[in-house]
Order: structure tokens, then C-alpha cells, then sequence
């Protein structure tokens, strides 16, 4: 009972918290999301020969009408969250929806794919990496939104919009940390976080030159996930070293970057820092499974996109667990990481 009134009332203080920063966060026209399966809202859903969707059941359970959108979780990922903080809208659509209405183009879409990475080489799997996101996909946006509001309008929004990326997990994890050849094909790690770190400044270069002035970059979270042998905890405190060096590599590139791109806003969004003290301090934040299979799933099988399926075991309440499949946070998760960067990246745009 004790346990109960006071997570509760750690609850009331954060919306509270929360209700104070939205009186005073940045006005934005529209929110344009790039990135991996932390913010993809359904791309990965119109490609016809890619595996790595998440639009059936039990994905989305929590979303909703309870419907599998293709997110890769059981509701609601960052990007939507942010998007309502906002004001613009209560869900980010994915803009390869053949059937995505003119009237969302406005206010902002994602472009994000599950899978992919800075690297075009972490993204050999049918998925759409971020330079293809922004040279094939952010470029017919803009040519849709010009066609419907004219070139003046476009580019008014485009310089109000906020650009959220969030990517390079799939880079470190897959196309290093399981790649044996990765000292071959990358040199140490310090040299392909370089080589990274480069590919965001040459995304971020472009996406100024279109028109986009405020941008926040997401940094690595902790590269952990239930597949790993020391659980959470465990690869927080290994991996968890590699994720920050590289997270101040890219924070030093974007201090040292705006100023050669006048009129632009570049900020660091840490992902790191919520899902740490989530990590290490879950049963204050509601969560009573910080570690194993996730919700979908079991020990003996962990359980992701295909294999998350009708017949996988599935916990009875998700908003507990960390994780809701092999890999991917809960929305429980996604809403305090949010609220994060609600609090701590937003109010940096002002």
C-alpha cells in the first residue's frame, strides 16, 4: 500500500513537472522524424520484401483501438509523444503510406525505417537507410508540401519544423558488436564511430541546405537489450562505455557545427540518460520487469517482428515490462524517455 502511494504520487510530481514545460516549450509548425525501429511509425510496412514489420497482432495492443500500426512496441514510440507535447498532432504517420492523407503533410511525417542506420551498410535488409530517408523520401515531402501550400509556405514550415533523428543503435549492435569482420570492414571502434559521427554531419548539412533549421539529434541509448547474456544491467555498464564515448563525440560535433550553419538550431537529445535510470532504478518508475525476454516472448525464445506473433507467449500487462519484444521498450518505456526530453531537449530550441 506504501509502495503504491508512493509511486503514485512520484507520478502526480512528474505530470506536474511536465504540465509546467509544455506552458513553455518551442512553437513549431511540423515535426519530420528519420531514423531506426525506435521512432519508425509503419514505413517498414510498405516494403514489400523487408521482414522487419511490426504490423499484427500483438504489436499495438496498447496503441489505440488497439491497432498494429507497424510500430515496434505495444503503443506509442517517442516521436508520437513529442508530437502531442507539441501540439501537432497525436500520432506521426509514415510518409510511405500510398494512402497518407495531403492534410497531414503540414504538420509533419516520419520517415524512419526499422533496421536501419548512418551506416548504408547496416541496411542490406530491405529497409530504408537514412541517407535513402532523406535523398529519396524527405525530398518527394518536400515536393508534395510545395505542391500543396506553394514553395513560400513550404519553405515557412520547413524552418519551423523540428527534425528528430534517432539512429546508429543498429549501426553499433548489428554492423559491429555482431559482426566478426567488423575490425575488417571498420577499423576499431573509435574509427567507425568517426566514420558515423561524419555520415550525421553530412546528413545534417543536407537537410540545412532543403531548408530545415532546428534539429535534434538522438544519441545512442545503451545498446542493451534482453539478448544480451548480462541482461540490462549487465551490458549497461559494458556496452553502456562505448555508447557514451560516442555520445560525446556527437555532442562535440554539433557544438562545433551550428555555428557554420547560420540560423540553425542543433541539439543533442540524450536517450541514454532515461533509459539508464530507468534501468537502474525501475521499481520507482513502476517498471517490476527490468530485465528478460520482454513481454512478448519467453527465455527460451525471444521473440521480434515475424516471430512476435499470435502465437508468441505474452505477458499479461505490458506498461510493467521494459521491454516489449527481444529489442524494443515498451511504450511505458517510450513515455518516460518523452517526458525526458520534454523536460531537458525541447526547451534548448527557445
Amino acid at each position: 500500500m506504501a509502495t503504491s502511494i508512493f509511486l503514485s504520487f512520484i507520478f502526480i510530481v512528474q505530470l506536474f513537472n511536465i504540465f509546467l514545460t509544455c506552458n513553455s516549450l518551442p512553437k513549431f509548425s511540423s515535426i519530420l522524424v528519420f531514423g531506426d525501429s525506435l521512432v519508425d511509425t509503419g514505413n517498414n510496412n510498405f516494403l514489400p520484401l523487408s521482414v522487419l514489420k511490426a504490423n499484427h497482432y500483438p504489436y499495438g495492443e496498447s496503441f489505440p483501438g488497439g491497432i498494429a500500426t507497424g510500430r515496434f512496441s505495444d503503443g506509442k514510440l517517442m516521436s508520437d509523444f513529442l508530437a502531442e507535447a507539441l501540439g501537432l498532432k497525436q500520432t506521426v504517420p509514415p510518409f510511405t503510406d500510398p494512402n497518407l492523407p495531403q492534410s497531414e503533410l503540414p504538420t509533419g511525417v516520419c520517415f524512419a525505417s526499422a533496421g536501419s542506420g548512418y551506416d548504408d551498410t547496416t541496411s542490406e535488409t530491405q529497409v530504408i537507410p537514412v541517407t535513402q530517408q532523406y535523398q529519396t523520401h524527405f525530398k518527394s515531402y518536400k515536393q508534395r508540401l510545395i505542391g500543396m501550400v506553394g514553395e513560400l509556405n513550404a519553405k515557412n514550415i520547413l524552418q519551423n519544423s523540428l527534425v528528430f533523428s534517432v539512429a546508429g543503435s543498429n549501426d553499433v549492435a548489428l554492423n559491429y558488436y555482431a559482426n566478426p569482420a567488423a575490425i575488417y570492414f571498420h577499423g576499431t571502434m573509435d574509427e567507425y564511430q568517426n566514420a558515423l559521427i561524419d555520415n550525421i554531419q553530412t546528413f545534417i548539412k543536407s537537410l540545412y541546405e532543403d531548408g530545415c533549421r532546428n534539429m535534434a539529434i538522438a544519441g545512442l541509448p545503451p545498446v542493451c537489450n534482453p539478448l544480451d547474456l548480462g541482461g540490462l544491467i549487465g551490458c549497461l555498464f559494458n556496452k553502456g562505455s562505448d555508447a557514451n564515448v560516442y555520445n560525446t563525440k556527437l555532442q562535440a560535433m554539433l557544438t562545433e557545427l551550428q555555428p557554420t550553419l547560420p540560423g540553425s538550431k542543433l541539439v543533442y537529445a540524450d536517450i541514454f540518460t532515461p533509459m539508464e535510470e530507468l534501468a537502474l532504478n525501475p521499481f520507482l518508475h513502476g517498471i517490476q520487469y527490468p530485465i528478460g525476454p520482454g513481454c512478448c516472448g519467453n527465455g527460451l525464445f525471444p521473440r521480434m517482428g515475424p516471430t512476435c506473433d499470435i502465437y508468441a507467449p505474452l505477458c499479461g500487462n505490458p506498461s510493467n515490462h521494459f521491454f516489449w519484444d527481444a529489442v524494443h521498450p515498451t511504450q511505458t518505456v517510450y513515455r518516460y524517455m518523452s517526458d525526458y526530453l520534454i523536460t531537458n531537449v525541447l526547451p534548448q530550441f527557445n
